[in-house]
């Protein structure tokens, strides 16, 4: 089948090229961009286009909405999501219709390529294949995301909103910093928020979560 693959990673995209190419399939159209997608997806028209989450010009969301944008116009076209990250944002746009050929696979997780590939034909065909932590993701998201901290999470979670530091919290609660260390490491675990990175940092995404709740 004739595939386009998306990603900002040129090592991930000529891997990913080699093995599709090895399978007997043909990738029509390799990108690094989101418009880029878009535009290689209206062009080829293949049977299936990989595309992963964060990529250039925003590095966000930008691969999920260019997702969203061929599916809005092409709505036959058949996409798979690739990536380390679960971003629900646009993820219920893709499966809004419920007319499938909508994939979403985690990068860390696909540890058997046949399975892989199975995965792809079977978005290609019009069926849908979602890594469970992504249908969990889904599931959840109206969810109190606060519902899991106990009430001294909760408590140290309020005092980051606030602005405090870490220092300045154990001051306040009359406990060890390394204490506060380790409940703000709870807070992000539950809360699903990945390591900082030049994009995202975890602190301040704690803090907004708590915010929107309030």
């Amino acid at each position: 089948m004739r595939v386009v693959i998306a990603d900002d990673s040129m090592l991930l995209r000529e891997g990913l090229q080699l093995l599709l190419a090895e399978a007997g399939h043909d990738v029509v159209a390799s990108v690094g961009d989101g418009p880029s997608f878009v535009e290689a997806m209206l062009e080829h028209r293949p049977a299936i286009g990989i595309v992963d989450v964060r990529m250039p010009p925003s590095n966000t969301d930008e691969g999920l909405r260019a997702a969203v944008a061929v599916r809005r116009s092409w709505p036959d076209s058949r996409l798979m999501v690739l990536s380390q990250y679960v971003e629900v944002s646009y993820a219920d746009d893709l499966l809004a219709t419920g007319d499938g050929g909508v994939g979403y696979l985690l990068k860390d997780r696909v540890s058997d390529l046949d399975d892989f590939l199975g995965a792809l034909e079977a978005v290609a065909a019009g069926g849908t294949a979602l890594d469970p932590l992504v249908v969990r993701q889904l599931m959840g998201r109206n969810r109190d995301p606060l519902a899991d901290l106990t009430p001294r999470e909760l408590e140290v979670l309020g005092l980051m909103a606030e602005g405090r530091s870490n220092a300045a919290i154990a001051d306040g609660l009359s406990v060890s910093l390394a204490g506060v260390e380790k409940h703000t490491q709870r807070i992000f675990a539950k809360l699903g928020l990945p390591p900082d990175d030049d994009t995202a940092h975890r602190r301040v995404q704690a803090v907004v979560r708590y915010l929107q709740r309030s």
